[in-house]
């Protein structure tokens, strides 16, 4: 019985971590409780093992030094920079201008509401990547507004949660830097990989809107004209548009001999730069050459979009590492709350709370995955968990669906970082041996985990959600009605599509894996490299350019005593001057007493 549990102590050790997360312990003590437990075991079963479990009590040792690399890793740092960026960004009120001014942009259309609310989270997850602070700020401000004016309540609910998820893995996500300190890959290549898919997420997004304003029209109603308050002036903002397109698009062309392929951000730079001042212009002189509805849009969407580009623009162009841009990113944070007239010492001081809660927090988590690794290495674990994902039948495409539907399972019941620190490490061996590209992996594992936020019962963005949702009927403010609240099986009902429409972006993401990997250089073919060496000059007539020692007369010259009479010697041929001994002839010969008579004829 003993030698059984010996041989399969590493299945043991895995199954009983799920128990104690499924009995609710802190992830972080059952990690290293586990860890220490079964060390212990393990040490005492080894002679059992037949060699297969390597742990010994002097192992114990080496904790020390996996924890400082845990403390001392800089990729972490850019949790606590993003967090803090968000939070700040959450109490400057960007979100607020943000969805009432793009409300009022797409007003006029059906859905146009929920349009603004998906656009607005991809904004908020491009500057803040933090799930909840997208999903509160966005229940509390479009929520009551798409109730006000006869939303269906499922659509509104699901487009507010899923929209907030969108911080999962629009860059600068959190989980992605996560995954990518993992997966031992850089932060850079992985924002790289995920922009494209994140892109297309949002755009599906807007198409299952779509296609509700067309087949249930009544479910996604257009704003009345009475709440546009903006009034018209679409024409003003598409030439103000096109003109930016036209502007970015020569400051490409002009930039290009000398920036290459980092031209078309510094475009858009210019582009934006020239458009925003033109725009102030025209406000301040009072030169009204721009309608009031294209002044607001400028001015509201301008400042996040700097904010991006300080901290993705800075990363994809090679000017600073995520760590590096998560530190300006917060400066710009909080010279944007400046600018608002919003940054106040509470503010801070909540911002500074959260973001230590959130780093201790991952911390902790990190340090208990090393304890339990430590563990689960020492049992071969890695090599049971390996050999029992190569050994699924289909490759790499067997090995991808068994992944995903485990971490889709585990979704349901876990928070993402504790899947990351937890299964993430145990998969990288077998992805390796079956030559998988772990930037495409971690693309697809973080649209997978995505899906954890809004899968019922324990979605966290369903839960944030809730907690600002209306629970009873309630008296609008603007409209003076009783409305009706939000049941909570509506928020689970109306977060389906959206988990549907993630499971499509997972599929479309591994049998389209160019989607991630064009964040790899053009592959050189080895064989059609020409290297070609520039041709060598003749020496003669001594070393030329760097010339011989010779007379002070001629260059350095040679000593005085063996000049010869008359003053100062002539500049000797070949730059410097040669040695009397050594003239004439190339690098110099012997004396005449030491060369070769002459032949004669």
């Amino acid at each position: 019985m003993m030698e059984f549990i010996a041989l399969n102590l590493a299945p043991i050790m895995f199954a009983s971590l799920v128990i104690f997360l499924i009995l609710g312990y802190p992830v972080a003590f059952a990690l290293a409780a586990n860890g220490l437990v079964f060390f212990f075991i393990g040490v005492e079963l080894a002679p059992l093992s037949g060699g297969s479990i390597t742990l010994d009590w002097p192992l114990l040792n080496t904790l020390p030094n996996r924890i400082w690399g845990v403390m001392s890793n800089e990729t972490l740092l850019a949790i606590p920079f993003f967090t803090f960026m968000g939070i700040v960004l959450e109490r400057s009120g960007m979100a607020e201008d943000l969805l009432d001014t793009i409300g009022q942009l797409f007003g006029p259309i059906r859905g146009g509401v929920a349009y603004a609310v998906i656009l607005v989270g991809a904004l908020l997850a491009a500057t803040t990547g933090v799930v909840a602070a997208s999903v509160i700020a966005m229940g509390l401000i479009s929520l009551p507004i798409m109730l006000r004016y006869g939303y269906d309540r499922r659509v509104a609910a699901g487009t507010i949660a899923a929209s907030g998820t969108l911080a999962q893995i629009v860059p600068p996500s959190l989980v992605l830097i996560v995954l990518a300190d993992q997966l031992g890959r850089s932060v850079g290549d992985m924002y790289h990989g995920a922009i494209l898919p994140a892109l297309i997420l949002t755009g599906l997004y807007m198409v299952y809107i779509f296609l509700l304003s067309i087949f249930r029209p009544n479910a996604v109603p257009a704003l009345p004209p009475e709440v546009r308050t903006l009034g018209r002036g679409v024409k003003s903002l598409l030439v103000a548009m096109v003109a930016l397109m036209a502007i970015g698009y020569g400051a490409h062309v002009w930039l290009y001999p000398t920036h290459g392929t980092n031209a078309d951000i510094l475009g858009a730079v210019v582009g934006v730069l020239v458009i925003y001042g033109y725009t102030l212009a025209d406000k301040m002189l009072g030169l009204n050459t721009m309608s009031r509805l294209a002044q607001q849009v400028i001015f509201v969407l301008i400042p996040p979009l700097a904010l991006i580009f300080l901290v993705l623009g800075t990363i994809f162009i090679g000017l600073a590492t995520p760590t590096e841009a998560g530190a300006m990113g917060a400066v710009g944070a909080l010279v944007l709350a400046f600018m608002k007239r919003r940054l106040k010492f509470t503010v801070i001081t909540q911002a500074l709370a959260a973001t230590t809660r959130l780093s201790a927090f991952v911390m902790f988590i990190l340090i208990g995955a090393r304890v339990f690794s430590l563990t689960f290495y020492g049992v071969n674990g890695h090599v049971w968990v390996e050999h029992l994902l190569t050994s699924v039948p289909g490759g790499e495409y067997g090995f991808l669906f068994v992944v995903n539907l485990v971490l889709f399972v585990l979704g349901f019941f876990l928070d993402f970082f504790e899947l990351v620190f937890i299964i993430v490490p145990l998969i990288i061996p077998a992805a390796d041996a079956l030559g998988i590209d772990l930037i495409w992996l971690g693309v697809i594992l973080a649209m997978n985990m995505q899906t954890s936020f809004l899968t019922p019962p324990f979605g966290f963005a369903l839960f944030y959600l809730r907690s600002v949702a209306p629970k009873s009927r309630y008296k609008d403010t603007v409209t003076g009605k009783l409305e009706d609240p939000v049941r909570t099986d509506q928020i689970y009902a109306g977060s389906i599509p959206f988990i549907m429409i993630q499971l499509f972006m997972v599929v479309m993401v591994i049998v389209f894996p160019q989607l991630v990997l064009h964040y790899k250089a053009p592959v050189v073919d080895p064989s059609t490299v020409t290297i070609e060496m520039p041709a060598l000059q003749p020496l003669g007539g001594g070393l030329g350019g760097l010339g011989q020692p010779g007379a002070l007369g001629g260059g350095l010259g040679a000593p005085a005593a063996l000049q010869p009479e008359g003053g100062a010697a002539a500049p000797a041929p070949g730059g410097l001057g040669t040695p009397p001994a050594l003239q004439p002839g190339g690098l110099g010969q012997p004396p005449a007493a030491l060369q070769a008579p002459a032949t004669g004829d």
